[in-house]
Formats: structure tokens, sequence, C-alpha cells
């Protein structure tokens, strides 16, 4: 039986659900949010699939202990690096 595996998304199906723009989005992505997995981790320019649940959670995470700007150029927002 194969475990229920959540499926990964684009970024423009993850902005369906999650209150923040695309450039925003990569921004997060870039600086190591969980949920935000590179196809292609060797790649100079990198393309991006989600998992809604662990992006969705850690931008809630975020948004409650920043109450400044989401996209820092380092921030530590739970996700591997």
């Amino acid at each position: 039986m194969t475990p229920n595996v959540e499926p990964l998304v684009s970024a423009e199906e993850a902005l369906q659900f999650v209150p923040i723009n695309r450039r925003k989005l990569l921004c997060l992505a870039r600086n190591g949010i969980a949920g935000a997995y590179p196809l292609d981790p060797n790649a100079q320019r990198k393309r991006w699939a989600f998992r809604l649940s662990e992006l969705i959670a850690a931008i809630t995470k975020t948004a409650i202990h920043n109450s400044g700007e989401m996209c820092d150029p380092a921030p530590d927002l739970g996700g591997p690096r």
C-alpha cells in the first residue's frame, strides 16, 4: 500500500492559497521557507514546487513572529538550508 503523500504544487497553484504575491513567495523560497522545494537544486535559476500544508504553516508562523517584513535577507523560516 502506498503511503498518502501530499503532492507538490507550482508557485501559481500555491498563490491561490497564501495571502502573498509571487515575488514574495519566490523570495521566501530562496531564503529556505519550509514547504518550498527546488525542482533542480543544482540549477542556477531554480524552479520551485511547494507542499501547501508546510508552506501555509511556515507563512503563518512567520507572520505571527515577525511584525515587520516577512522576507528579510536571511530569515529563519524553519526550513532546511
